[in-house]
């Protein structure tokens, strides 16, 4: 397959960024809660130290973090304002315990050089739950890859969640032809979909939004996991009503 046309990328890019713009805050009423995949990787996974959570959406991770009482430096990045604003805005009432920080920054991924917005040089693990699939692109993933693989040391961890939508049939009646977005199907790539979104708040028209979705295979994964330096360390099926929605991995960097 040869190289996605990097103005068919933007056009991607650009979806989901006036979706955010758009439909950020009823996309934050729909994440108050973390979902129990991520709750099991908290549980499970998170050892004391730096830890930079990409694509940190409103920040509902934030919060079970600081309850939990790892100890360290806990970092959300997330390209839409919107919701950083609301992440930021409701850290204020965390209450703190010694040797935890909390901290929100903007961070486009789609920006070569957003690991310059990062407080720190290294870190003990990355964290991406449902975010990798709205990165468009097999080259643009890839440089985003070894970006994170550099941002950690030998052993470090890259824990990730990607939606798996084909597994749940209403999700499927929602995918919606390529033209609807100014593309058509020759201009992206293998697992590329366009779904729409339903959840307005009551003050907004009702139009219906659209995203723009990867969707994976785990030979997918195990190429991008192989091709970037790190080792797939463990994985399991979580969320949704069948517990399968999504599939989470634990990857170590070699």
């Amino acid at each position: 397959m040869g190289m996605m046309d990097k103005t068919v990328i933007q056009k991607l890019f650009d979806i989901n960024g006036q979706f955010y713009q758009e439909y950020g805050a009823a996309f934050a009423e729909t994440r108050r809660r973390i979902q129990p995949g991520v709750r099991r990787i908290l549980e499970n996974w998170i050892q004391p130290g730096a830890w930079l959570d990409l694509g940190c959406g409103s920040g509902a991770l934030s919060a079970n973090w600081v309850e939990q009482g790892i100890t360290g430096v806990y970092e959300g990045l997330d390209f839409s304002p919107v919701l950083i604003e609301t992440a930021k805005n409701a850290s204020q009432a965390l209450v703190l315990k010694t040797g935890q920080s909390v901290l929100f920054s903007v961070a486009n991924l789609a920006d070569e050089n957003w690991p310059g917005v990062c407080s720190l040089p290294c870190y003990m693990g990355v964290l991406m739950f449902a975010s990798l699939h709205h990165i468009p692109g097999a080259e643009t993933r890839s440089r985003l890859l070894k970006q994170i693989s550099g941002l950690l040391p030998a052993g470090g961890q890259f824990i990730h969640s990607e939606w798996q939508f084909d597994r749940n049939p209403k999700l499927m009646a929602r995918i919606q032809p390529w033209s609807k977005a100014g593309l058509n199907d020759a201009e992206v790539e293998a697992g590329d979909t366009l779904l729409d979104w339903r959840h307005m708040l009551p003050s907004q028209a009702d139009k219906p939004g659209l995203r723009y979705v990867h969707l994976f295979s785990r030979s997918e994964l195990a190429e991008l996991a192989d091709a970037s330096g790190f080792v797939i360390e463990a994985e399991f099926n979580s969320d949704g009503a069948s517990g399968d929605l999504s599939l989470y991995q634990v990857w170590r960097r070699i």
